[in-house]
């Protein structure tokens, strides 16, 4: 009887053995993606710890209630309301050489207050002449004979935060109070977009403005933009008109423009015989007038900027000290 033959195990090749090693190599991850794996696995664990730390510490809006603390608040962009106890304010009656701006301001909050039909205001024009003073003492003006239910409440927005204007107007909108909201020093330059959100606030938004909140803003640009990027607009664009129109556009949603220019010599001397008289700042007249216009022509210009920081000059040479301010 024949014996079967013996079966023998197939050979593998060394070819076939480097290919088959390879394989299973490219299937098992190399210690050094696994190590990059763990690491942006324990960054990524990291981060959300800290997003779920910010969130459940970060300060809560202020609450409708607490606009009843003061007349004042600083906005911040993280929905915190800052009250201030003491505004820094000029009184109405010492701001000189403005007086049909201070009426025509006076008589748009007046009406605002009183819940009738009022403008958006842009105080624009010359440094140092009173736009922000005019704004808060016009405020504290129309306060002055007012209940404590119907004051009206000022909220600075910094420039910086503008693109958090439409989270402010949310918080105000459902208050029973009465808000002017107002923005120093506003301009834009380069490619800045955050005026679309003010524009937006202004008109054309689906909300548009609350009924009980007024913007008041000043610059030192009647168009809120520099020259140089108007200018560089109209170059560049393919329909020059367009372009420049959609960005000067922003200011014509003020419906009060206010312009602001430099005062006279009579006018800067009024300022500072203003001050001095109400602090009690006492000094021979024609001594007081050199000496002012000295301080003026050494600073370059004239204003009330430059008539305060006079008065301060002096009064600390005299060893007076400016109370009431």
């Amino acid at each position: 009887m024949a014996k079967k033959p013996h079966k023998t195990a197939p050979r593998t090749t060394p070819k076939a053995a480097s290919r088959k090693g390879a394989k299973l190599a490219s299937q098992r991850p190399s210690p050094k993606e696994s190590s990059k794996d763990d690491t942006e696995g324990r960054v990524v664990r990291a981060l959300e710890t800290i997003a779920a730390h910010l969130s459940a510490n970060a300060p809560a809006a202020a609450a409708p209630e607490s606009f009843r603390d003061a007349d004042a608040f600083v906005w911040h962009p993280n929905g915190r309301l800052t009250p201030v106890p003491r505004v820094s304010r000029v009184e109405l009656g010492l701001l000189k050489g403005i007086d049909r701006m201070r009426d025509i301001l006076i008589e748009n909050t007046e009406r605002f207050a009183d819940g009738l039909p009022a403008n958006n205001a842009l105080l624009w024009g010359a440094r140092g002449m009173g736009k922000s003073s005019l704004v808060k003492a016009a405020h504290a003006d129309i306060n002055a004979h007012r209940k404590p239910a119907d004051r009206l409440k000022l909220i600075e927005i910094h420039r910086e935060d503008i693109e958090s204007l439409p989270a402010l107007m949310d918080l105000l909108r459902a208050s029973e109070f009465r808000f002017i909201v107002f923005c120093d020093d506003l301009s834009f330059d380069g490619n800045d977009a955050s005026y679309k959100s003010l524009k937006a606030v202004l008109e054309g938004g689906i909300e548009g403005r609350p009924d009980n909140v007024i913007l008041y803003a000043t610059s030192n640009r009647r168009h809120l933009l520099a020259r140089e990027m108007i200018e560089n607009e109209r170059s560049t664009a393919i329909n020059p008109g367009e372009a420049v129109e959609e960005k000067v556009s922003l200011s014509d949603r003020f419906g009060l423009w206010l312009g602001f220019h430099r005062c006279s010599q009579d006018e800067y001397l009024a300022m500072v015989k203003g001050y001095c008289g109400h602090f009690g700042i006492k000094l021979a007249e024609e001594e007081l007038e050199r000496e002012a216009l000295e301080w003026s022509t050494t600073r370059g210009s004239r204003s009330g900027r430059v008539a305060w920081q006079f008065t301060q000059e002096l009064a600390g040479r005299l060893g007076v000290r400016l109370s009431g301010k």
